[in-house]
């Protein structure tokens, strides 16, 4: 027998077996990254897709969701992992090749999926989307990880909190260190304010929902939900919370409009800028920035329930149309128009109440959407200070005098927030607003931890919400 004879056959080529669920998980990151898309925009209909193709059951569902959400929430953290598995600068690793990585580390470290069935299944995945080279690195990669749990890789790869405290938290805690420092800030506390803060912008948020004045009730969304599914809010009376894993459009009040999907925080701040007390009528009432339209519903409902009108302004076309959306079979009168807060067609002293929901970095919803956390920049304040600004600004002179103002924006940096409002009321960059503040935290009747006032800043870790803030104006001259 030769040495041919003796050699033993090639094993034939096996195809890479695609795995519906990571393949459409690596999909969602893909265009969260190349395309600066949101997940929470991207996965739903990739979902509703799969399942209509068969390709999904309920479970998979779930964990596809979890593996996007938690490999985005969790990335700063597992980048600093692999990086300290590889030989190369992290910048090298070509972003495809470490979407699938990080995706791979967080079935490791951050489920309770087995060390052999995550590896495997992540290095099949970079069969499919990567190539037999980039299959055999990841693999490589995967391999080094699942040497330690989370805990250990942390205390590895983050530096002590006694040496460097932004940088320990920034890699523990998976936000960027600019970001760590801001909400510091803002937060003015110590060491357990900010930890509790940074852990719960890594939690899953809960679903709530709105029901709108004059359509639905609360009572009537928790018959609909029934005892284990549905939940009263917390802080807002029209505030109902679902149990995990609830899907809104099965309901058919979320389908017909007559409730919505909304934070709390976004509720607390309509129903405060609604209740107010104005001097003199009350018939007016303006949505200066309403896209995409959840308080812009909620106020008009409100404003219905009074006897008043609400005209909703937005400068986007396309986000004009979802305020239409939202709005209609509103109860009462209301007008959605496509408008320049900053350059508004209505007259100057037009209404009696004014909500400003500026555009801002998004800072206070970082649970739902993490992705963003790695996009903003803080060159990115910059552009958001001088619109703010100037919204405010208009906000002031569209209200009559007596008439209120509520400045309200996603984000708890005291750069879109108590700055603008300050800037503004002094005259700082152009003419002294005439308008005093109104305490905002007895219209927010039954939230603790409220600070010192007369402004508010809601917290994830203090109150379940969004980090909402509000400044409440009156207009007096």
């Amino acid at each position: 027998m030769n040495d041919q004879q003796r050699r033993r056959p090639a094993k034939p080529h096996r195809r890479p077996k695609k795995d519906p669920v990571r393949f459409l998980a690596f999909e969602v990151l893909r265009a969260v990254d190349e395309r600066d898309a949101y997940a929470n925009l991207v996965l739903p209909p990739l979902l509703k897709k799969a399942r209509a193709k068969g390709d999904f059951e309920g479970r998979d569902a779930a964990l596809a969701t979890e593996l996007v959400y938690g490999t985005l929430r969790r990335q700063g953290t597992y980048d600093a992992i692999v990086a300290a598995c590889i030989d190369r600068p992290l910048r090298e690793v070509d972003p495809p090749v470490l979407d699938v990585l990080n995706m791979g580390v967080h079935q490791l470290l951050g489920t309770r999926i087995p060390t052999h069935a995550a590896v495997s299944a992540s290095v099949e995945l970079a069969r499919v989307v990567l190539g037999e080279g980039r299959a055999k690195f990841v693999n490589a990669v995967l391999r080094k990880v699942s040497a330690h749990d989370l805990d250990g890789w942390v205390e590895r790869v983050a530096p002590p909190y006694e040496e460097d405290a932004e940088e320990n938290l920034s890699v523990v805690h998976s936000h960027p260190r600019w970001i760590v420092t801001a909400l510091w800030d803002a937060l003015g506390g110590g060491r357990a304010g900010i930890e509790d803060l940074l852990e719960a912008d890594n939690e899953r948020p809960e679903v709530t929902l709105v029901a709108r004045p004059g359509r639905s009730t609360t009572e009537e969304l928790l018959d609909a939900l029934g005892e284990e599914s549905g939940l009263p809010g917390r802080w807002s009376p029209y505030a109902v919370r679902m149990a995990e894993g609830g899907e809104p459009g099965a309901l058919a009040a979320v389908r017909d409009g007559s409730a919505g999907v909304q934070d709390e925080g976004s509720q607390l701040v309509a129903a405060a800028l609604a209740d107010a007390p104005v001097e003199g009528e009350d018939t007016r009432w303006l949505d200066g920035c309403a896209g995409p339209g959840g308080k812009a519903a909620l106020l008009a409902a409100l404003a219905a329930g009074r006897g008043a009108t609400l005209l909703a302004a937005e400068k986007q076309p396309h986000r004009a149309r979802l305020v239409e959306r939202a709005l209609a079979g509103n109860p009462g009168p209301y007008q959605v128009i496509t408008a320049d807060g900053t350059r508004p067609p209505w007259r100057p002293g037009s209404f009696d109440r004014v909500l400003v929901d500026v555009p801002c970095s998004g800072l206070g919803a970082l649970r739902r959407r993490p992705e963003s956390r790695w996009r903003r920049r803080p060159e990115d304040l910059e552009s958001f200070g001088p619109l703010q600004r100037g919204l405010l600004r208009e906000a002031l002179k569209a209200v009559r005098i007596g008439g209120v103002v509520g400045y309200a924006t996603c984000s708890p940096h005291l750069a879109e927030t108590r700055v603008v409002v300050e800037d503004v009321l002094k005259g700082r960059g152009g003419a002294p607003a005439q308008a005093e503040w109104i305490d905002a935290r007895p219209l927010l009747p039954g939230v603790p931890a409220l600070g010192d006032g007369p402004d508010v800043q809601l917290w994830p870790h203090l109150h379940g919400t969004d980090a909402m803030y509000l400044a409440l104006l009156r207009r007096t001259g």
